[in-house]
């Protein structure tokens, strides 16, 4: 028994870090298609966007975790808002890098995950993500949430164990593909709804009071973030 340990460990960590040939250019662009067909049109849209919900979420129980804060919930609902509840001072750093961390976690995590495929990294890229997803099935308090972190998370489990590489590879890049397409969109959604008057109590209005700062400022940011995610992970990317 000892025996097999010590031999079948090594081997795993070898998978897990070791690198994966990356896929031809145009299985890159097929999943690039298949991400934009997710995004683009608005009735697929409001399906996918569930995965972004729980990036967003999760970017916020993420930061709360780190700056301090104690995190006490995390809902996601079926019209894919959500909602992330931590305790500790309404003020300060840690809240507003908390605040801040929701329209930027998509696009960062997609350019992450490039940063992963461009390194051959295909399956700690899998695991990683399956990892993320269970450590936030823990803080999820609303039965549409743990169906929904279920699901992906399951997706991933399966892919990450019992495909081959080629579908992994298919796989992965289809999802960071689709963070980073879908990390643009939310925030041209959010300036729309504020240019209509609605939205009062987002994530940038809640900054613009913690910093008095505007909020189309930090609008700005989630701009700035999401786009230069896109190209620098895009080229990552095709590049690989």
């Amino acid at each position: 028994m000892d025996s097999l340990a010590t031999t079948a460990l090594p081997g795993l960590w070898d998978r897990l870090t070791g690198p994966q040939t990356a896929p031809d250019l145009w299985v890159v662009l097929a999943t690039l298609v298949a991400a934009l067909a997710m995004v683009v049109p608005h009735p697929l849209w409001r399906i996918s966007r569930n995965a972004i919900t729980i990036a967003h979420e999760g970017g916020h129980g993420l930061i709360a975790l780190f700056t301090g804060r104690q995190l006490t919930g995390i809902r996601l609902h079926s019209d894919t808002s959500g909602l992330t509840v931590s305790r500790g001072k309404p003020y300060g750093l840690g809240m507003i890098l908390t605040a801040a961390a929701g329209y930027t976690a998509p696009s960062l995590l997609g350019l992450g995950g490039a940063a992963l495929l461009a390194a051959g990294r295909i399956t700690l890229l899998l695991w990683a993500a399956t990892a993320l997803l269970l450590a936030m099935l823990v803080m999820i308090r609303n039965a549409y949430g743990v169906l929904t972190v279920v699901l992906t998370g399951g997706a991933f489990l399966l892919v990450s164990w019992l495909a081959g590489p080629q579908v992994q590879a298919a796989f992965a890049y289809a999802g960071v593909w689709f963070l980073l397409l879908g990390g643009v969109r939310p925030p041209f959604e959010l300036q729309a709804k504020r240019s209509r008057g609605g939205a009062g109590d987002s994530d940038a209005d809640q900054l613009s009071r913690l910093t008095h700062v505007p909020a189309g400022l930090w609008l700005f940011l989630f701009h700035a973030v999401s786009l230069c995610s896109l190209i620098g992970g895009g080229r990552w990317l095709l590049e690989g």
